[in-house]
């Protein structure tokens, strides 16, 4: 979250340029050669260093600390308890998934199927103009900068998302309206209108 709301400028542009450039290539060379091609820049570089840190304490000019030190104590390993957590969930998230699936491709609900439906249609267009890995790199993209973009204008933003909201929700109610037979929308008022007295 530090990365994406750009707490650190520095480092978040190290990433996002990082991250980009890496996708981009993968237009040119193959996944197994861009992941060996890092791999080998980042030991050239590390062990670089290394041996730089080395050599000045030797010649005593350097304290012979480690120069990743702190890398190499952070804690990555999970306890028995969080490492169930984790499962329990990723079980709970794949079985609610695969029930959802379930219910939208053999029609539980028309009205979601026939949004699925549409979704798929619109997604059909989109693969003819990008592939897979544009759609990635824009989402990389959109991920470090859209944060950014509402920090910066929260009030015309939240204004303009109200409007589409407010406009999905019409389209929504004319469509549940349409597939349930028509008639006029439901009477917002509580307990609905009574009849006049004769």
């Amino acid at each position: 979250m530090d990365l994406i709301h750009w707490k650190e400028t520095e480092r978040t542009g190290m990433v996002l340029t990082g991250l980009v450039v890496g996708l981009l290539s993968l237009f040119q060379l193959s996944i197994i050669t861009v992941v060996s091609t890092v791999s080998l820049a980042v030991m050239c570089f590390t062990i670089s260093v290394r041996i730089y840190y080395h050599l000045l304490h030797i010649l005593s000019w350097g304290d012979g600390e480690h120069p990743f030190k702190s890398y190499l104590e952070q804690d990555i390993s999970f306890s028995g308890e969080q490492a169930d957590l984790f499962m329990q969930k990723a079980i709970v998230l794949t079985l609610s998934a695969a029930e959802s699936l379930k219910r939208l491709f053999f029609v539980g609900n028309l009205f979601e199927s026939l949004k699925l439906l549409f979704l798929m249609y619109l997604v059909t267009y989109l693969g003819d103009l990008c592939n897979g890995l544009t759609l990635i790199i824009i989402i990389v993209i959109a991920v470090f900068s859209l944060p950014l973009f509402y920090k910066q204008h929260q009030e015309e933003v939240e204004s303009f998302v109200a409007k589409i909201q407010a406009r999905v929700d019409n389209t929504k109610d004319f469509l549940q309206r349409l597939v349930q037979g028509g008639g006029p929308p439901p009477d917002p008022t509580p307990g609905g209108a009574k009849p006049k007295a004769q």
